[in-house]
């Protein structure tokens, strides 16, 4: 392939770099990355990217982005296990071939290693940093642990308290387990007591093999079996899982706390692009990078059947263009079964994460999504107080008018059920301390 570098890409992409590979210092009992050091056996000893494999992918990429913003994403296993100074040197790299276009990080960490000097640079720089935290100390540590078995929140909550004395700009991002998924409202009430108010729920479901002879545990997209890991969380408690905490949020914390499933949703209700790839009627253009330059379909995808190329022999805005990256962003959309085309919530989902639809419909292969059920109980039980924001946000009001108006509702409930109705001079049923005439009466 030319290697020719070319600003007419019309299609943009994004790319999450894992410069350190499947390189951790944690061993999280789930973690579905752990073992994707075994596909590169000959970089156990030389597991970094490479300074030339960084300067050609920081080039590549921004000349692979058409628009004038270029957002990069830096993953692992653990990027921090590379030092302060390989980031330094990608903001000079940055600096130095921007082509004019504002360049921004964002940088996924598990925040054992982060200190003062770490969080000095994030914010000097604007990183927006996601942590990872799986809630309480006794729900995070049951999974998230050193390799001698250790637990890592407490390491966590040192990071999140120097992210505050250095004003970096953060998220959380929750994984929703077999463990976690029990206690919903505390895991929520405790992210926003950390000052969470950016907030991913990211829901664990992988799959085991049987075969000895396959070299990873994990099963991929291609391989048939339904039998997902103990920590995996089931669909129907996923489901309940969104909805107890939609319902804390949508009472009292619209506006001032961000759901990235709550925000997608709305946005498909409203009838926008939802913001994330597994909610989207397409996904590709989505890349993970290892180490050493190669390029893969997607993080999940991993595997040897979806390697794209290698940044050294190919560009990024050629593997991006390719007619390979374009079949697979089409095949999510192809492959819908008949159950999900007939949903009424097909627009919110459109089948979710392909990587996810291995159970059976009764009809031919199975191809349908594990966490269906859960999604349609999430999408049925959030559909009322969705239309209502988008409603409000159509006729020019803020979504956070929803909170008075479902007080509104839940008083008239209450009402219609034969309860003594409130006084026009009596507290306000919704806790606010003014009186019912003053506030949700008004």
């Amino acid at each position: 392939m030319n290697n020719t570098l070319s600003n007419t890409h019309s299609t943009p992409c994004h790319v999450m770099a894992k410069p350190s590979g499947a390189m951790c210092n944690l061993a999280c009992d789930y973690c579905f990355y752990l073992e994707k050091e075994q596909l590169y056996p000959e970089r156990k000893a030389d597991w970094r990217m490479s300074d030339d494999t960084l300067e050609r992918f920081i080039r590549q990429y921004i000349d692979a982005q058409p628009g004038e913003y270029v957002e990069f994403a830096w993953q692992g296993g653990e990027p921090t296990l590379l030092g302060l100074g390989f980031y330094q040197k990608v903001v000079a790299l940055c600096d130095k071939h921007s082509q004019g276009k504002t360049v921004g990080h964002a940088f996924q960490t598990n925040g054992v290693l982060l200190d003062d000097a770490w969080c000095e640079f994030f914010a000097k720089h604007q990183f927006l940093v996601g942590i990872s935290i799986d809630g309480p100390k006794e729900l995070h540590d049951h999974y998230r642990v050193t390799a001698g078995g250790k637990g890592s929140h407490d390491k966590v909550i040192g990071a999140l308290a120097l992210f505050k004395k250095h004003q970096v700009e953060f998220n959380v991002l929750t994984v929703v387990n077999a463990l976690n998924a029990q206690h919903p409202v505390a895991v929520y009430q405790y992210l926003k007591s950390l000052g969470a108010k950016y907030i991913q729920f990211i829901p664990l479901v992988e799959r085991v093999v049987s075969d000895a002879e396959t070299v990873l545990s994990f099963a991929s997209p291609e391989q048939v079996t339904n039998q997902v890991t103990p920590e995996s969380v089931l669909a129907k408690d996923y489901g309940a899982f969104l909805n107890a905490i939609f319902d804390v949020w949508v009472a009292s914390d619209v506006g001032e706390v961000f759901v990235q499933t709550f925000d997608s949703t709305l946005a498909s209700w409203l009838g926008r692009p939802p913001g994330v790839c597994y909610f989207a009627e397409r996904c590709g253009h989505s890349f993970a990078l290892e180490a050493n330059g190669d390029l893969y379909q997607c993080d999940h995808y991993v595997y040897p059947d979806y390697r794209l190329g290698n940044i050294h022999q190919s560009t990024i805005a050629q593997m991006n263009q390719s007619s390979e990256a374009r079949a697979f962003g089409e095949q999510k959309s192809a492959s819908l079964n008949d159950k999900c085309k007939g949903c009424k919530y097909l627009s919110a989902c459109y089948g979710g994460c392909p990587k996810h639809r291995f159970v059976g419909t009764g009809v031919g292969k199975p191809d349908h999504n594990y966490l269906c059920e859960g999604y349609y109980q999430y999408f049925s039980h959030t559909e009322r107080a969705m239309k209502l924001m988008c409603e409000l946000l159509t006729n020019g009001h803020p979504a956070t008018e929803v909170m008075p108006l479902l007080k509104q509702e839940r008083q008239g409930a209450l009402l219609k059920s034969g309860l003594k109705p409130l006084g026009r001079n009596s507290p306000c049923v919704c806790g606010s301390g003014l009186k019912y005439k003053r506030c949700c009466g008004s």
